[in-house]
């Protein structure tokens, strides 16, 4: 005999009393490295995504304070139809299921990025960023320290000595003090090919003030932070790699978008903002590298493993570049050595 998990049947009786249907039918939508998962309801009322948050494990109210900032400024995340805060049910609009990352190609990327990045300045000046906490030096820092834990101790096995701990907090030091010098703006943390959606021609109840494309989704985390993250999150992507040239190409246009909105004095050429671009998404991809790994080792995730490779190129590539980075960049070369960074150490290694 099956027994129906409590939280499935609960997950149901929400969406029947929500839709006033009793015939529907509830299928995996997707799951994100969070403990939310997603679920696609269809009925008599087309389709509609249940996001299931059990409250022990997750917190609704800032994916709900999000999305609605983000609404409020024209941009496109789904529409909230019921709410259940006790339980952790969200019923919301169905973006569909294309994301960014399979439809992206040398013949989309173009039109696609430039939706995105379009997006991106509205965002960044119009969402309201009242009360939201600020990525300051902790938040970046305890970021970082993601790295040494997660990355070189727990998946590389390497020990992380007085002389490599100096000179790890020195490299952090100075990527924190890199942001900190950057206007600080509305900051989704999340922006890339897996969080931004092709909404189809057809989708229903779009507002004529709200961007259609792209949708955009997990943006619960956001803060208040350096003006070119998000930038960074998008064109040097941790699931898809561009080609410099191109990635310098979109990189530029968006420093003129930034400077005809306002958001930053045309007197930040090319060579500073591409600085600000370098070093804060190098903050992000050293954070990823211990992210990556937790969700392997603490939630028992390994298909992120197999995007380590593309981090590790982003982080030896950009660290390069800056001479204050060059023993950083030697302790994580000697740290790693010739190993395969996507298979698993094996327990007790």
């Amino acid at each position: 005999m099956n027994v129906i998990p409590e939280r499935t049947l609960a997950r149901r009786a929400f969406a029947e009393d929500a839709l006033c249907d009793h015939d529907l039918t509830i299928d995996v939508a997707s799951a994100d490295a969070s403990f939310r998962s997603y679920w696609r309801v269809s009925g008599a009322h087309g389709t509609r995504i249940v996001m299931d948050a059990p409250p022990s494990m997750e917190d609704i109210e800032p994916w709900l304070d999000i999305g609605a900032r983000l609404r409020a400024a024209g941009l496109h995340t789904p529409q909230v139809f019921a709410v259940d805060h006790t339980q952790g049910f969200v019923l919301m609009e169905d973006l569909g299921v294309r994301t960014y990352l399979p439809e992206l190609n040398a013949g989309s990327v173009d039109a696609l990025y430039a939706d995105a990045l379009v997006a991106l300045v509205r965002m960044q000046t119009h969402a309201d960023t009242t009360g939201l906490a600020p990525f300051d030096h902790a938040f970046l820092s305890m970021e970082m320290d993601l790295l040494p834990e997660w990355f070189l101790k727990c998946h590389l096995a390497f020990v992380v000595g007085a002389v490599e701990r100096e000179i790890i907090a020195a490299a952090f030091a100075f990527l924190a003090q890199s942001a900190t010098e950057q206007p600080q703006t509305f900051m989704h943390r999340d922006y890339h090919s897996r969080n931004l959606l092709i909404v189809d021609a057809h989708s229903h109840g779009v507002e004529t003030s709200i961007l259609r494309n792209p949708g955009i989704i997990d943006f619960q985390g956001a803060l208040v932070g350096p003006i070119a993250y998000d930038l960074a999150s998008l064109l040097r992507d941790c699931y898809i790699e561009w080609d410099a040239a191109l990635v310098e190409r979109w990189m530029e246009s968006q420093r003129r978008r930034l400077v005809r909105a306002g958001l930053i004095s045309a007197d930040v050429d090319t060579q500073q903002f591409g600085r600000w671009f370098d070093l804060i998404g190098l903050q992000r991809h050293i954070k990823v590298l211990g992210i990556f790994c937790r969700l392997w080792y603490r939630d028992g995730k390994d298909q992120y493993l197999a995007d380590l490779p593309l981090v590790w190129r982003y982080v030896i590539s950009v660290a390069r570049r800056y001479p204050e980075l060059a023993s950083f960049v030697a302790v994580l070369e000697r740290a790693r050595g010739r190993r395969d960074i996507t298979l698993a150490r094996e327990a007790g290694a």
